[in-house]
């Protein structure tokens, strides 16, 4: 997806994702006065310290986070790319105290509330990442470390020129593959028909992944809660399509 440009072009650094697809669209919008106050006084409590490389939302050369170390203990780790104002994770992470639970959202807003919602809730087991998601699975948790990642609604990038943005790819499954523990679980899920079909044709076809499923489609994953976004697409009837796919 996109981001926002450097403000001088030697800032670019090559070796940064920027000429691969990314996990985010950069956003703006303000924050309510309780989405304000949650970030000012809880978010160190919850959003990793991680250090930026000079792209937006990149990770620093050499930057790296241990799971155990993070949240204080050993249990089973579920990352999710994209995780908006958090509804699905903070749901898991009420449903699942036994689990640990890595958010990875750049738009601050959708952070902040996520905070919020935590806050409220009062989960422990959930820590929250402003990081591009690829960079995040392949350089900065240990290979092997991650049960399940969750791919909830990504853009789906519908213009043909703009397919090679899209997140889902070959490359992605590499980097997924190296994050996942052997025989953890990738699942997805789109109300876009032509990617839903784009995501399926990537992931049958890469050597690091088997299907989970039978016939077409997986069943709607129970742990994804309905959210305002799901149903506005099922509302202009879109038919919602998950996929869950093993680590070989």
């Amino acid at each position: 997806m996109t981001e926002e440009q450097p403000q001088t072009r030697r800032q670019y650094d090559p070796t940064t994702f920027r000429d691969k697809p990314v996990s985010f669209v950069r956003r703006g919008g303000r924050m309510t006065s309780s989405q304000e106050r949650a970030w000012d006084d809880d978010h160190g409590r919850y959003v990793l310290d991680i250090k930026n490389g000079p792209a937006a939302a990149s990770l620093a050369e050499g930057e790296t986070g241990d799971p155990v170390e993070l949240f204080g203990r050993d249990a089973p780790l579920t990352v999710e790319i994209g995780s908006g104002q958090g509804h699905a994770i903070l749901h898991a992470c009420e449903s699942h105290p036994e689990r640990n639970f890595l958010a990875v959202e750049v738009f601050r807003g959708g952070l902040a509330r996520t905070v919020l919602g935590a806050v409220e809730a009062g989960v422990e087991n959930l820590r929250l990442a402003e990081v591009n998601a690829p960079e995040l699975l392949e350089r900065y948790l240990p290979a092997g470390s991650v049960e399940e990642i969750w791919v909830f609604f990504p853009d789906p990038w519908a213009k043909v020129k703009h397919h090679k943005r899209r997140l889902i790819s070959p490359e992605f499954a590499r980097i997924a593959h190296r994050a996942l523990a052997p025989g953890g679980t990738l699942r997805l899920a789109t109300d876009w028909e032509e990617y839903a079909l784009h995501m399926r044709d990537v992931l049958d076809e890469a050597p690091e992944f088997t299907r989970a499923f039978d016939g077409d489609w997986a069943e709607r994953y129970e742990g994804r809660v309905l959210t305002a976004f799901e149903q506005k697409g099922t509302q202009k009837g879109r038919d919602i399509r998950d996929l869950t796919y093993s680590r070989v």
